[in-house]
């Protein structure tokens, strides 16, 4: 009963649906050390947002406090991957590209060079 409560107030309610096959951008909180230049040491952090651009290809463990998606892109001709938790605290929004609707949930064939088959859900 505890962790139920927990967790209701953690559960972000402002995220849009995510479905595979979409084009989104995820807005992610990232800290970064500031080094002092004599010694070496770190002296500060500072937080900067970075933005992930990318199709889903896997939205995993249902809308919950454990919720995940998982995004990939094409960068410099390498195939980038990158898991984020929907609910963390790191995560700032997360935006919808292109609005489109894949046959399948999961789409692990994309990564032997297949294309996925998704059709865009603004055109009717």
């Amino acid at each position: 009963m505890y962790i139920k409560e927990i967790s209701k107030e953690l559960i972000k309610t402002d995220l849009p649906q995510l479905r595979s096959g979409q084009q989104v951008r995820v807005h992610q909180k990232i800290k970064e050390p500031i080094l002092d230049q004599k010694t070496g040491k770190i002296k500060d952090y500072r937080e900067r947002v970075q933005m992930f651009d990318g199709q889903i290809i896997a939205v995993k463990h249902g809308s919950g406090i454990n919720a995940t998606i998982t995004v990939r892109k094409i960068a410099s001709g390498v195939g980038v991957e990158r898991v984020f938790p929907i609910h963390a605290p790191t995560i700032v929004k997360i935006d919808i590209v292109k609005n489109t609707r894949a046959r399948k949930s999961k789409l692990y064939y994309t990564r032997e060079g297949q294309e996925a088959k998704v059709r865009d859900m603004n055109k009717k």
